[in-house]
């Protein structure tokens, strides 16, 4: 009897430890989150964020409520929906997709009107996802391919561009090879495919799509870009329904 009660014991002690596993995040080092690939768990993150533009993917997702109760009512949170060739710079499109709220492994800028410091905040319940968190589009016309990815590890700075502290007013991606301590984790950055010498200028597209004949006419020639950041046409003739990238707003045409 007493053997059976240790081994009842034993048992819902290991149910017990089961029950309260949980995650927390390192957002300086990383966290090997392999482990807890398809797990739903309580999660814990502890994270550094400056007033204004910073970035961030995570491994979880959050909703438009949780965003709005870590970060502020204030804030705004984007996604990078395309890239267009500008003369000899390279013009990244942020879209705001705060109602969405955070995807897991969905790479973001985010702005923060709050006072510069560590937001910590917690989940009861969580899906945890391990994969790659990155963005890819290619600027038509340059050759170049632009990939945003999230430092999952710390992360070596060579040869990638990054928003600095000191240039975060306007998201403004920067080259970072002089900086020693590299890509925190659960940052993110710009990665290009024929080197470093590009300037990166950014744009805010908001929520509202615009009607086509509100940003150009018809027989002007602009460059038209579908939403994954892909080239389509010259000019808006001929489009079939649906909704563009435009002069850096998104369009509808109905």
């Amino acid at each position: 009897m007493k053997k059976v009660l240790l081994m009842a014991a034993f048992a819902l002690g290991c149910i017990s430890a089961s029950a309260q596993e949980s995650l927390t995040l390192s957002t300086y080092q990383g966290t090997n989150i392999a482990k807890y690939n398809g797990k739903t768990l309580p999660v814990s993150v502890s994270r550094y964020v400056f007033n204004g533009w910073n970035t961030i993917a995570l491994p979880f997702s959050m909703t438009e409520e949780q965003v709005n109760e870590t970060f502020g009512n204030d804030c705004r949170l984007e996604k990078l929906v395309g890239v267009e060739n500008d003369g000899s710079n390279i013009r990244l499109n942020f879209q705001n997709c705060k109602a969405e709220g955070i995807k897991a492994n969905t790479p973001y800028i985010l702005y923060y009107t709050g006072e510069t410091g560590t937001k910590k905040f917690k989940s009861d319940s969580k899906a945890v996802v391990d994969a790659t968190a990155e963005l890819t589009f290619t600027a038509e016309g340059t050759g170049e391919t632009v990939t945003m990815a999230c430092a999952r590890m710390k992360t070596k700075a060579q040869g990638l561009y990054g928003i600095l502290a000191k240039d975060n007013a306007e998201a403004t991606f920067v080259n970072v090879d002089d900086i020693t301590s590299g890509f925190l984790a659960t940052r993110c950055y710009i990665q290009l495919s024929n080197g470093n010498s590009t300037l990166l200028t950014t744009n805010h597209i908001g929520s509202d799509v615009t009607a086509i004949n509100a940003v150009a006419k018809a027989n002007e020639k602009v460059e038209v870009y579908n939403l994954s950041g892909v080239k389509v046409a010259d000019n808006v003739n001929g489009l079939q329904k649906g909704i563009y990238i435009v002069k850096g707003k998104k369009v509808m045409v109905k």
